[in-house]
Order: structure tokens, then C-alpha cells, then sequence
């Protein structure tokens, strides 16, 4: 599977409770049906107030919301394990729930079969919270507008 593009992951919390009702579902199948990205795998935690944790798949949701996201052509690679619902779910406040999803960056593919054609690894990767890009953008604008003013 050489031909695989950049793969990442993140994992969503929502608090007060089960959140799950298939909301961003379409937002999900827009961006798979513009073969910007291809859904690998996805998994739900929750923990109750009482601090108890389940786990569970696809399979074990609502059927409507089941239905929201099947058409989205999750394979269900099992790539997400035990450890890593464990894990999201220690970092859960009580009476909350968390998305745990892995995505290939389909966009990114011929980038990456490239770099590795030539030789090369990509030894760091990061992303800058949407906070802080709102702040430096605010920053720039009230920076220009002042300069324009003088």
C-alpha cells in the first residue's frame, strides 16, 4: 500500500453526553465525494457521568445515524484499536462523548508518491489552532487599517 497518501487522524470531544446524531455527516461525504479525503476509520467513546466508558462502532449506532454516515465508504480497517478508544476515553470529561477518525488525505497523494519517489520523508508535520490563525489574521487586518489611516 505504497500508494496511500498522507494519513492523519484526530479525535473529536463533545460534551453532554451522546452527541452523536450524524450532523457532520454530510460535511464528511462532500468532502469524500470530491475525493478530497477517504474515510479509513471511525469510532465512538463515551463516558457517562458516573465516569463509566463504552466504545463502539458503526455498527452499534442509531440506525438514522448509521445511515447518515454509511454512505460515506468507511472501510472500518480496524486501524483504531482498543488502546486508542482507552486512551480517548481517559481524556473525556464525565458525561461526554468523542469521534475518533482516520482519513487519508487523497488531495495529497501525488505529493507524497513523489517525495518518496525522490528520496524523501517528511520528518515534521504540525497544525496551527484555529484560535491562533483567527488572531494573527485579526491582527494583520487592525495592522493594515491603521497603516492605511496614516
Amino acid at each position: 500500500m505504497t500508494d496511500i497518501g498522507p494519513v492523519e487522524y484526530m479525535v473529536v470531544a463533545f460534551t453532554g453526553g451522546d452527541r452523536f446524531t450524524g450532523e457532520i455527516a454530510p460535511a464528511l461525504a462532500d468532502l469524500v465525494e470530491a475525493n478530497t479525503i477517504r474515510i479509513i476509520d471511525l469510532a465512538f467513546v463515551t463516558k457517562d457521568a458516573s465516569g463509566e466508558v463504552a466504545a463502539f462502532e458503526l455498527s452499534e449506532l442509531h440506525a438514522d445515524i448509521r445511515d447518515a454516515l454509511d454512505s460515506l465508504g468507511i472501510e472500518g480497517s480496524g486501524l483504531l484499536n482498543e488502546d486508542d478508544l482507552a486512551d480517548a476515553a481517559a481524556a473525556l470529561e464525565p458525561d461526554s462523548s468523542a469521534a475518533l477518525l482516520v482519513w487519508e488525505n487523497v488531495w495529497a497523494g501525488e505529493l507524497a508518491r513523489s517525495l518518496r519517489g525522490a528520496g524523501g520523508e517528511v520528518v515534521l508535520t504540525g497544525r496551527v489552532p484555529h484560535d491562533t490563525v483567527l488572531a494573527a489574521r485579526e491582527y494583520v487586518l487592525t495592522a493594515a487599517a491603521e497603516t492605511q489611516e496614516a
